[in-house]
């Protein structure tokens, strides 16, 4: 242990909990999808110290609403479960904090720009591979390190919008529209956090740490499910569809009597208990309508028709009916409705502490559940803890 670290640097494994307990990472990260796979990582166990510039992560200013001075509810969102350090990367000293740090590390993210680490003497093929041969290095970035784009910077709403995601989002009044959360941050997010699990398992078997490489470019194409092959079969580029979707004309929203309902119907069998339940059997007897392929080719006067007849019914009281009959379909909630549902808080979705507040974990493991942490750190609140 060199000079620069306190002997606790890491926190004892033997108190950790969690599927990932004793695992160490060093979270180089900001904004949304590096700390957002770095707080999943710390959700479940693992030891993991947030590293920020002087100027602190961007998201720290997200705001309104804030929930500190200098933490915006953005922040906290994708921060909780870590200890934060300041260093100057740029510098001798924050440099070689890093390299002590990385010395009983596990894994290490950064979402800096191409080079950039190279340039600080911290790049993994350079330097790191051969110091820390067990080291599980995640480079987060915006088009990688190749191709024609490679090293260019960036941001979740620009991937929606190069890579299709914005041109099958929105209606035909609307234009193309970015989807409302950003998407692409947070599915890098998981595949990053997927691709360092793998490589833990891998490294079990050969010792040997390796480079995870996670784009928004690769992750917002690979989200093109149906759309990207829906062309590659037909050739004819997929179209704005609004709320409808594009091979199934019972999956849509409609407007009820005290607000709006999506349905979920996608075979036969469902919309002939749909059909039953709203008093239309006469639709699933229709020769225009019997089969997917038929309902398809008379979408429209599907729409209305099934538009005409749910205008009198109640939001709640239809989608209980129709989801207690076998029939998939939900009202369409406002966030707060959302999270006040009874069943987000009988799935722990909804945490409420006196010192934090937050969105649960989706991954419930039954042998070594995850927990949310202690609160996102402060602006180099665990220097003193970390670093002499």
């Amino acid at each position: 242990m060199s000079e620069h670290l306190t002997p606790h640097a890491w926190l004892n494994t033997e108190q950790s909990t969690g599927s990932l307990a004793g695992v160490r990472v060093l979270d180089l990260s900001r904004v949304v999808a590096g700390p957002f796979c770095g707080q999943m990582l710390a959700d479940h166990g693992a030891d993991v110290i947030k590293v920020e510039s002087a100027a602190g992560d961007e998201t720290r200013r997200l705001g309104p609403p804030f929930v500190k001075p200098d933490q915006a509810a953005y922040f906290s969102a994708l921060n909780r479960g870590k200890r934060g350090i300041c260093l100057d990367l740029g510098q001798a000293h924050g440099q070689a904090v890093i390299h002590d740090l990385l010395s009983e590390a596990d894994v290490i993210i950064e979402n800096f720009l191409p080079g950039t680490m190279e340039k600080w003497g911290l790049g993994y093929e350079t330097t790191l591979a051969s110091q820390f041969p067990r080291l599980i290095y995640c480079s987060i970035s915006g088009f990688g390190r190749t191709g024609p784009l490679g090293g260019l910077p960036g941001y979740d709403a620009v991937l929606q919008a190069m890579c299709g995601l914005m041109s099958i989002n929105g209606d035909v009044q609307s234009g193309p529209t970015r989807i409302g959360v950003p998407i692409v941050d947070q599915v890098t997010g998981y595949t990053a956090f997927s691709g360092i699990l793998m490589a833990l398992l891998a490294r079990q078997r050969t010792g040997r740490g390796q480079r995870v490489d996670a784009t928004l470019f690769d992750t917002a194409l690979s989200m093109l499910i149906p759309h990207g092959l829906n062309w590659m079969s037909s050739g004819q580029a997929p179209a704005l569809t609004g709320s409808a979707h594009p091979n199934i004309p019972t999956y849509d929203r409609f407007d009820v009597q005290d607000g709006q309902m999506f349905l979920g119907i996608v075979n036969d069998a469902q919309f002939a208990r749909f059909c039953k339940h709203i008093n239309r059997e006469d639709l699933c007897l229709n020769p225009l309508f019997l089969t997917n392929s038929q309902r398809m080719a008379n979408r429209e006067a599907l729409r209305q028709a099934l538009g005409s007849a749910l205008k009198h019914f109640s939001r709640a009281t239809l989608c209980e009916a129709l989801m207690n009959a076998g029939v998939p379909a939900g009202p369409v909630h406002t966030v707060p409705e959302a999270f006040k549902q009874p069943h987000a808080y009988a799935r722990d979705m909804v945490i409420e502490r006196p010192d934090y507040r937050g969105v649960g974990l989706p991954i419930k493991l039954s042998d070594t559940p995850g927990q949310a942490g202690r609160c996102p750190p402060g602006l180099g609140e665990h220097n003193d803890e970390i670093i002499k």
